[in-house]
């Protein structure tokens, strides 16, 4: 019997950001090398570019990685996930076959013909959560960026490069830009606060 995947409920309810979280195959680090780390950014940057939401955080875990995004138009957050993790999945796996194919049956994932194909992401729909409150909004960003802080990868959350913690708190927009003209009240940050918000009207 094949084993019960758990399912992902969502809403797409107009004007709600998402608190979304994915993680990669059977929790290996995928996400471990810059290279890897670049290519999810630049997925990011392609749904900036082709207008399907705003980015507010994000950051990039060497296994999982969590988005704070506000869908704009008539996105929805399924079609949205499918730019970020295809195009994300497809270079990796075009990386691996041509220099890596060692690798390659770690990423097997029988299916229940006989078959079998790579995953670099894992199966089902990952976390999606709703947000309706600007306070909300500002607990999961905090949560978000001290994640490598927790991990004990860097000391101060503004020190990890894969995340926006940095850009918030500089107005720097590296390595990736954060729509923040629509993001609710997040205009404060200070290095003072470890790149968290600071001195906001909820």
């Amino acid at each position: 019997m094949a084993p019960h995947r758990k399912t992902c409920k969502r809403y797409d309810t107009p004007g709600d950001a998402h608190f979304l979280t994915f993680s990669c195959f059977r929790r290996l680090p995928l996400l471990d090398r810059d290279r890897s780390r670049g290519w999810l950014l630049q997925a990011l940057r392609l749904g900036q570019t082709k207008q399907m939401f705003d980015l507010w955080a994000y950051v990039i875990m060497p296994e999982h990685v969590h988005v704070i995004l506000l869908p704009r138009s008539d996105a929805r957050i399924a079609e949205i996930l499918t730019t970020i993790k295809q195009s994300t999945s497809k270079r990796a796996l075009v990386w691996l076959r041509e220099n890596a194919p060692d690798y390659l049956p770690q990423l097997s994932d029988a299916q229940p013909n006989g078959t079998h194909c790579y995953r670099f992401w894992q199966r089902g729909g990952g976390y999606d959560r709703n947000m309706r409150s600007v306070r909300d909004v500002h607990e999961k960003i905090r949560y978000i960026h001290e994640n490598p802080v927790r991990r004990g990868l860097v000391k101060r959350s503004t020190d990890w490069h894969w995340s926006s913690a940095a850009a918030w708190s500089t107005g720097i927009d590296e390595p990736i830009a954060i729509d923040r003209d629509s993001a609710p009240g997040l205009t404060i940050l200070d290095e003072r606060t470890n790149g968290n918000l600071m001195n906001v009207d909820y």
